[in-house]
């Protein structure tokens, strides 16, 4: 019973969300009552949503794309209208699910809440809870354990309102049955292609058309501008390698902070629980559990075979009763009572708890500790030192940005005065397409591509301004190269170019052959095309079969059979004959079940944002779009 309560996946789920992403919500206080007078972006009835709130979001959103893409994410994504508006349309959300929920008084109380920590794997060691992996990931996440615990509770009461929407979702098996028999249907079809190559010799491109098509197009034969820049990254990172922490210091922190490294006492237990419910005879139970009590009083070294014989939890059962090690808070209070007072060995008489009679034998104990110094000495200094590092950061920060604008026509002065390397890029075009842009490393970001590229720094040579490109990364650079755009001359390109009018003329024609040998086809003209072996696919089973394809041959109409179909693909056109139709005899039962899970999904989303726009029509929202438009013009 205890480990299969332990097990619950959604609200595992929901605490993996907080720990590993930023939290996405802020405390209730902030969002209904703070006024924030001058610097509001929108309003929610008497609500405000301020710039500070905004910008915490969409620093949170940046370090969840971070995460998720890693290497292939740009700071970049973030700074674009769309990005920023979908911010503050998901604050506005949360906004009103918020005002809904304090509205129908929804809440969450301590047990549920002490509950949910207690079940989430991230903070378990040995399968229970860790006091000290719990406090560890709060300070990973710069948060004190009340701020994260009212947070959660918020989270925790928003998924009432939410969970409450989404239960209503329902799709009938008779639908889903449906869905599964239209998207199983399997097509057998042949095929024959119709390449553009096969038209070569009919096609001739005249001079002249080639030189209008470069006259035209000259942009596409430009080598763009270039500028090769240097740059330096002042960073929290590189604040950091320069940081030392005395021995001093960190005793001193451990000094002050000694609760934090108290390790509390654990026990182990094995149990036999005969469970009770609403439906349960309770007397019945009770002398079940009183006669298995007999039998283990009179073996107690048989504890384990009895457990498996008679115990009622699904959890621990087939492992003898044996629950593991935990720690206070992790049971509930009956049984954890009688837990921490029995000796190691001790079998206890019967403990009626929610769950039904228990019988429990303490088999471990591990006694509370202080951990030592050295334990945790690792741990203090990494800790100081990113305390330190950001102190410094926001101090540098300033003279950095100051230095590299008053000594604009260098950066070795701040370089040197930050202990920072003065790097070098390779050159870089101006307006680079994203594949372009995703090399450029550090450099990869609008504000300074515009910068290097302005007429100040190209003619005078003058330092860009700092640009905060990531959370506590500041860059400036310096063009020391410069390179006008060119064209590339007529006679270079023209091989290129009738290679390509070549090619889509040729294209045009196969398409014209293929929709003509179409229509004869559906209209009941003679077959005597050479078809390709035939192959099957189905909307679900599509294999190595393009999209496009399967899109076709299951557009087609096969009342009749032979059917005939047509698409363009591959820059030629690909005939279709549906020879064959199969429809499952059999609904696969867990597919169905699968299917109407997902569907009901879908269906629970889209109410989800039905009842959005309807609050978005019972509250009155105002959105400054002068200052978010300020905002992205930062």
């Amino acid at each position: 019973m205890f480990d299969s309560v332990r097990n619950n996946k959604k609200i595992v789920q929901i605490f993996l969300g907080l720990i590993t992403l930023p939290f996405a919500f802020f405390g209730v206080d902030s969002y209904v009552r703070n006024s924030g007078a001058g610097n509001d972006l929108a309003s929610v009835g008497d609500t405000k949503i301020t710039t500070p709130q905004f910008e915490q979001a969409l620093r949170e959103r940046q370090d969840q794309l971070r995460q998720r893409l890693g290497e292939n994410f740009k700071p970049e994504m973030m700074q674009t209208p769309e990005a920023r508006l979908s911010v503050l349309n998901s604050l506005l959300d949360q906004r009103l699910l918020l005002l809904e929920a304090e509205k129908n008084r929804l809440s969450t109380d301590d047990n549920v809440l002490r509950d949910v920590i207690r079940k989430i794997p991230a903070l378990q060691e040995d399968g229970k809870f860790s006091m000290t992996r719990y406090e560890s990931a709060l300070r990973a996440q710069g948060m004190s354990q009340p701020q994260f615990e009212a947070k959660l509770r918020q989270d925790l009461t928003l998924q009432q309102l939410v969970g409450a929407i989404g239960d209503t979702a329902f799709v009938s098996g008779t639908q889903a049955e449906a869905m599964l028999r239209l998207q199983s249907e399997e097509r057998q079809f042949s095929e024959l292609k119709i390449a553009p190559e096969q038209f070569d010799d009919k096609v001739k491109v005249e001079a002249s058309a080639v030189q209008k098509f470069y006259d035209e197009n000259k942009a596409q034969f430009e080598v763009a501008e270039q500028v090769k820049a240097e740059y330096v990254v002042l960073s929290l990172d590189a604040l950091l390698s320069q940081i030392t922490v005395a021995d001093a210091e960190v005793k001193a922190w451990y000094d002050s902070h000694k609760d934090r490294y108290e390790q509390a006492e654990e026990r182990r237990a094995s149990h036999i629980l005969i469970m009770t419910n609403a439906d349960t005879d309770k007397e019945k139970a009770k002398a079940k559990a009183e006669s298995v009590l007999k039998d283990v009083q009179k073996t107690p070294a048989k504890f384990a075979e009895l457990a498996k014989q008679y115990s009622e939890d699904p959890g621990s059962a087939q492992k003898g009763g044996d629950l593991g090690f935990f720690g206070h808070g992790m049971m509930v209070k009956e049984f954890e009572d009688i837990v921490f007072k029995q000796k190691e060995g001790e079998i206890s008489g019967l403990v009626q708890s929610e769950f039904g009679y228990h019988i429990i034998k303490v088999t471990g104990i591990k006694a509370g500790k202080q951990r030592a110094l050295d334990e945790v000495r690792a741990e203090i200094e990494s800790e100081l030192k990113r305390q330190a590092a950001s102190r410094k950061f926001a101090e540098a920060a300033e003279s950095f940005t100051n230095m590299v604008y008053e000594q604009s026509d260098t950066l070795q002065p701040v370089a040197d005065k930050f202990k920072l390397a003065v790097q070098q890029s390779s050159l870089l075009p101006k307006n680079p397409d994203p594949r372009v842009m995703a090399a450029l490393g550090p450099l990869a970001n609008p504000k300074i591509l515009a910068s290097l590229f302005s007429e100040d720094a190209i003619k005078n040579k003058r330092n860009t301004e700092a640009v905060e490109i990531a959370p506590n990364t500041l860059l400036a650079a310096r063009v020391i190269e410069h390179t006008p755009a060119t064209s590339i001359p007529f006679d270079t390109v023209k091989p290129e170019i009738e290679k390509r009018l070549k090619s889509e003329e040729a294209a045009v024609l196969a398409k014209s052959s293929g929709e003509a040998r179409l229509s004869e086809l559906k209209q009941g003209g003679e077959d005597k095309l050479a078809w390709s072996v035939p192959k099957s696919a189905s909307r679900m089973q599509r294999g190595e079969i393009p999209p496009a394809v399967v899109q076709a041959v299951f557009k087609a109409d096969v009342q009749k059979l032979p059917a005939y179909a047509g698409v363009e693909i591959g820059g030629g056109y690909a005939l279709f004959k549906i020879v064959k139709i199969n429809s499952p005899e059999k609904i696969d039962e867990a597919k169905l079940k699968g299917l109407q899970g997902e569907y009901g999904s879908i269906v629970a989303q889209e109410d989800l944002s039905a009842y959005l726009a309807g609050l978005r029509q019972r509250y009155k929202i105002n959105i400054n779009k002068t200052l978010l438009e300020a905002k992205e013009r930062q």
